[in-house]
């Protein structure tokens, strides 16, 4: 397949800067932030007073580890506008995530974010090989979710001529890349599977179909789903990256040219790698949870945001601006098994391993007496489906097993499945775990 790379024509001149001219912007950006947030937020001004900091305390990049994080209690105490800095009146938009527990977080943008924010997905979506003239098919959801219309402006931006089709009518989803032959998909992972198969449903071979390069995020995934993608949909399958609490997807956007994780856009976020427990910094390289200070945002800024994502920042290559390393899964959504930590994407990996296996699955936990138990329920990719004897299908379930309780260090039960057994998602992000193990108190 044929990419083409961008010439340094094609980049901001910030993506090709030194270091030390990215650090220098970075500083003069930080020092901005944190007195924008001291003077407009009251949630802001009485933490930074009772941690005994001022903005004026930053002197270097280094200090930003004297102020306080930010979480997502905040934003949730602070509902709805509290952490705005700017009028209400001056607000043009509002999103807001779901969120699985208690109130939703809600977050604004003045006409300048937006327009900051549709530069970075425009950046984004050049940076994984998108050229003006081309046809993007957005199956990211729209509505208060950052992801469909972050994508759709991000998208006009760049100079594509846009499909707005949204999540969910999966059979409509294959009927519109068939006749309107896009170059381009924006949709998450899970989803983009979903997708697949239905081509393979109705005897679409990926060789035949248009799509050239696809923009995933909102979900972690891993090396082995990139390849069942890749080869499922016949494309370069490109890793996005973002968060609405800090600004939404394009907060990082892998390139085409190396494929190598998430190149931070440093000159919008600052990011930091801290140790999980004792939030402290650990240097680039190391695995921690990653956080953001917003160097640009004018409606809402993020002080030290804790994402609860795990990852290393690792050094530049396509762009001047350092990685982030694949995020291992995240602090928040951590199963602990038998005293075990288990991450979803870790099943996954080892899931992938065998050829034989598709990347949907669900990992399902009960509990008897004191005992955790583990289910793994997982399908056989539909060239394989119906096509195995029944011990061929116990062996390959027991290969698995074997391979989790290696790797992963727990033991489970593993059912594999013909294609189609697993519940799928039509709106986008799957649902990997049922936790079914009584609460504790």
């Amino acid at each position: 397949m044929t990419v083409k790379t961008p010439s340094p024509g094609d980049l901001d001149p910030i993506e090709t800067a030194s270091r030390d001219e990215i650090a220098a912007l970075q500083l003069q950006r930080l020092k901005w932030t944190l007195q924008h947030a001291y003077d407009n937020v009251p949630h802001y001004k009485k933490k930074f007073d009772d941690k005994g900091v001022h903005p004026d305390d930053l002197k270097t990049l280094a200090d930003i580890a004297k102020f306080p994080f930010t979480t997502k209690s905040d934003l949730r105490d602070n509902y709805p506008f509290g952490l705005f800095a700017v009028p209400r009146t001056q607000v043009a938009r509002v999103h807001a995530s779901s969120g699985t527990t208690g109130k939703p977080t809600v977050v604004g943008y003045t006409a300048k974010d937006i327009d900051t924010w549709a530069n970075l997905v425009a950046r984004s979506i050049r940076a994984a090989g998108g050229r003006p003239g081309d046809m993007c098919h957005i199956a990211y959801g729209y509505g208060l979710f950052t992801g469909g219309m972050g994508a759709h402006y991000g998208a006009e931006r760049a100079g594509c001529t846009v499909i707005p089709m949204s999540g969910g009518q999966t059979e409509r989803q294959v009927q519109l890349i068939q006749d309107f032959r896009p170059d381009i998909i924006m949709v998450t992972p899970s989803y983009s599977l979903v997708i697949a198969e239905e081509f393979e449903r109705q005897g679409i071979a990926p060789e035949d179909i248009s799509l050239k390069i696809g923009i995933f995020g909102a979900e972690p995934w891993g090396e082995g789903l990139r390849t069942e993608i890749e080869k499922k949909l016949g494309i370069d399958a490109l890793d996005i990256y973002g968060l609405s609490e800090v600004m939404g997807p394009g907060v990082a956007s892998e390139c085409i040219e190396s494929k190598d994780g998430p190149v931070v856009w440093e000159d919008h976020f600052y990011p930091e790698i801290i140790n999980t427990e004792t939030g402290e910094p650990v240097a680039d390289g190391e695995e921690g949870e990653l956080v953001f200070t917003s160097l640009s945002k004018e409606a809402m800024p993020v002080i030290r945001y804790r994402t609860r994502d795990l990852t290393r920042l690792l050094p530049p290559t396509s762009r001047s601006f350092r990685r982030m390393g694949r995020i291992t899964g995240r602090s928040d959504d951590m199963l602990i098994i038998r005293g075990v930590n288990v991450f979803p994407t870790q099943v996954e990996e080892q899931i992938l391993r065998d050829k034989r296996l598709a990347g949907v699955y669900q990992i399902q936990l009960t509990r008897e007496g004191h005992m955790d138990n583990v289910e793994i329920r997982c399908e056989l990719q539909r060239e394989f489906s119906g096509k195995l004897t029944p011990a061929e299908v116990q062996q390959v379930a027991k290969e698995l097993q074997q391979r989790i309780k290696t790797i992963i260090g727990i033991s489970t039960r593993v059912a594999v499945l013909d294609a189609d057994a697993v519940p799928r998602t039509q709106t986008g992000k799957a649902r990997r775990v049922v936790d079914e193990r009584p609460k504790q108190v």
